[in-house]
């Protein structure tokens, strides 16, 4: 469980709270989904590597930091991680967007896998696998070894528990 990494900002632990509170409303709780998410992004993506690339600033040429390689790709899953997407991509615009979603077998209880599209060039970049639930982990862990076996090898994932 070492990489596992507790969010535990005031802003995110409050608007849980709010997330929570059965008299939030559907909107409503679109809308802090969305924020939570948000905030997420921004600690989750703290790490990636930056690279120095040359500007044109109105004072002349300046060094600045951008995000090195290919950018990110946002994978929610269905339907639940969409809320979380405008969030994300509110941060970083020039993400890709892929799906992927799964139902469990209410005979079997396991994961089975009904739709998967994915960015063409998804296993070179960054994907962020999107649930705001989890419950058994079993969708999950079927979903992270689907983008395995496609070659994506840089995954994280950003769930409101």
């Amino acid at each position: 469980m070492s990489n596992v990494v507790l969010m535990d900002h005031p802003l995110i632990q409050h608007k849980i709270g709010v997330l929570r509170d059965k008299n939030t409303g559907s909107k409503d709780f679109r809308h802090l989904v969305e924020e939570i998410s948000m905030l997420m992004c921004y600690d989750a993506t703290r790490d990636l590597a930056v690279e120095d690339v040359e500007v044109e600033t109105p004072m002349g040429t300046a060094i600045a930091k951008r995000i090195k390689g290919k950018m990110l790709a946002f994978v929610p899953m269905l339907r639940a991680g969409l809320t979380m997407v405008d969030g994300m991509v509110q941060l970083v615009p020039g993400a890709k967007i892929g799906h992927i979603g799964i139902y469990r077998d209410d005979e079997t209880d396991r994961p089975v896998e009904y739709y998967c599209k994915l960015p063409i060039d998804c296993a070179e970049r960054e994907v962020i696998l999107l649930d705001p639930m989890l419950a058994t982990g079993h969708s999950i862990s079927a979903a992270i070894e689907l983008l395995q076996e496609k070659g994506i090898r840089h995954i994280r994932l950003i769930c409101i528990v």
